[in-house]
């Protein structure tokens, strides 16, 4: 990752460069939300600057969309920008030089964004067993800070550290390992098949200033992950290899390296390098977010924006995904009958502050599925505005087609899923409408735009464009600028679903998940929970 010639030449020490289906009512079906892990959390904060065209810009009042419409560029190989060895050692000195960077520094953010991109792809539900083959320059360092994060993030590290650099910043690397007892690992005691005792092997030998051919043992320790392209050729699962900015071996200008290492992961250091162009693995990622505009305009660095706070982002095309193939070994605390409330409003309480406390997106954004009276179903997202004992409250268009749904059939159920906890609950029930008064109360509680945008939309009914929405809207939005009342349309208002039923649903490893039911029962008069466990 950093240029051996420019560190002797410059005596720098070191440069970075770079659900499930539930079981539903016979008045009608409820349809689970599946999780989303989608582009939908852009951030537009990012220090390298997205490329522009034409169709990002007609966009530019959505940052949000933008974003995605930048990303979506980047997955052609030739939109991105590649560089030489001698531009990766320029674009080192700069950071080191005029811009003030320090190797710590640097080395740190390498290492987490190289954690946080396995953390992507490979959860350690199920690739747990690390290790990290670190060589004896900065390259080796990344993956020493990349081992401490990922055990960190729940993984189990072991590193193999043949030839260690006698300097306190790689000293002290190694101190901060031994003090969370991971294990170093010698090269004569690592297993001659490696996909025997891990799951992911972290290729941190060589950067991108590697020439010539690897010396011992490095040369054998590169065999070995050739071994393991071979061996999984032969077996189910072998381990998984990730190649920190080059692969190991490989030459940075892209010479041909038909029998080098192919790995599945490479995680290109501020721009990749001109050898990832022949990368063919599935998920390759950039790290390292730390470019100014200086540098990006300087060298025409085309790179995508940053997700978020995240410190990786993919490139190039998606792999191919085998829907068959998708699945999450859930990992969550027991549900058990007897930890759980005797009523499930209360349950209900406790779960729903869980969510708020965790900061998930709409905690209260929940499936309502209707049925008409010929027992056609439907389902649409909305929003829960109260609940109590006395049932679950939300507000919507007396003329829209969930509302004569309603009128047909006064039975629904409301499906929340809470994929960040691991977490869903359905409420099945009777429904009826809130008293107008009640209504009316909540309509004037919402900001002026929400109520004018009530106004606006005729729900469910067609709308030749958007245009004509905005135009009816900037008129009433003119009509009430005085700050008068907004009346409420007398076809909008609230319903409320009394449950008669609850789901609690938790997940849990290899699918055996915790499924607790409520029925109500009436007993003399008084409304009495029973409580069921359900098979998964």
């Amino acid at each position: 990752m950093w240029s051996s010639s420019l560190r002797r030449s410059t005596k720098m020490k070191c440069l970075f460069s770079s659900t499930q289906s539930l079981s539903s009512n016979p008045k009608l079906i409820s349809n689970t939300p599946s999780p989303s892990r989608s582009l939908s959390n852009l951030s537009s904060a990012f220090l390298l600057r997205p490329i522009r065209s034409p169709a990002i810009r007609a966009f530019s009042s959505n940052p949000k969309i933008a974003e995605v419409r930048a990303l979506h560029s980047m997955q052609n190989p030739e939109a991105i920008s590649y560089l030489t060895q001698r531009e990766a050692a320029e674009i080192d000195e700069i950071l080191m030089g005029p811009l003030g960077f320090s190797v710590d520094q640097l080395m740190e953010l390498a290492g987490l964004s190289v954690a946080t991109s396995i953390s992507e792809v490979y959860k350690p539900s199920e690739y747990n067993r690390v290790l990290a083959i670190c060589g004896p320059g900065n390259n080796g360092g990344d993956g020493l800070v990349a081992a401490r994060h990922l055990y960190q993030f729940g993984y189990k590290p072991s590193v193999c550290y043949p030839k260690r650099t006698p300097k306190p910043l790689y000293i002290g690397l190694v101190t901060q390992l031994e003090s969370l007892s991971v294990p170093f690992i010698s090269v004569e005691d690592l297993p001659l098949d490696l996909s025997e005792d891990f799951d992911i092997v972290v290729d941190a030998m060589f950067g991108f200033s590697f020439h010539g051919a690897p010396r011992p043992p490095f040369d054998n320790l590169i065999q070995k992950l050739v071994c393991i392209n071979t061996y999984d050729q032969t077996r189910q699962k072998s381990s998984v290899i990730v190649s920190i900015d080059i692969p190991s071996g490989w030459q940075v200008e892209g010479d041909d390296h038909p029998e080098g290492i192919k790995p599945d992961m490479l995680v290109s250091l501020t721009a990749p390098k001109l050898c990832a162009k022949k990368f063919c693995g599935p998920h390759h990622f950039l790290g390292g977010r730390f470019v100014p505009p200086s540098i990006a305009d300087k060298y025409k660095l085309r790179l995508p924006p940053y997700p978020g706070t995240s410190m990786c982002v993919r490139i190039g095309k998606p792999p191919q995904v085998d829907i068959s193939a998708l699945r999450e070994n859930y990992i969550s605390p027991e549900f058990l009958e007897e930890h759980v409330d005797t009523d499930p409003f209360d349950q209900f309480r406790k779960w729903f502050d869980d969510v708020v406390a965790a900061g998930l997106r709409e905690p209260n954004a929940m499936a309502l599925s209707t049925a008409c009276k010929n027992g056609k179903p439907s389902s649409r997202i909305v929003l829960l505005k109260g609940f109590d004992k006395n049932g679950f409250v939300w507000y919507t268009n007396y003329e829209s087609r969930k509302a004569q749904e309603l009128f047909e059939n006064p039975h629904a159920s409301l499906l929340f899923y809470w994929d960040g906890l691991n977490r869903q609950v359905r409420v099945e029930g009777s429904v009826q409408k809130v008293s107008d008064e009640e209504s009316d109360q909540y309509f004037h509680s919402r900001p002026r735009g929400s109520q004018i945008g009530a106004i606006v939309s005729k729900q469910s009914t067609i709308v030749p464009g958007r245009h004509v929405l905005y135009d009816q809207y900037k008129q009433l939005e003119e009509k009430f600028s005085d700050g008068s009342l907004i009346p409420k349309p007398k076809n909008w208002g609230g319903y409320r679903l009394k449950p008669e039923m609850f789901e609690f649903w938790q997940g849990q490893k290899s699918r055996l998940h915790d499924r607790l039911r409520y029925s109500s029962r009436d007993i003399n008069g008084q409304q009495v929970w029973n409580i069921e466990r359900l098979a998964p």
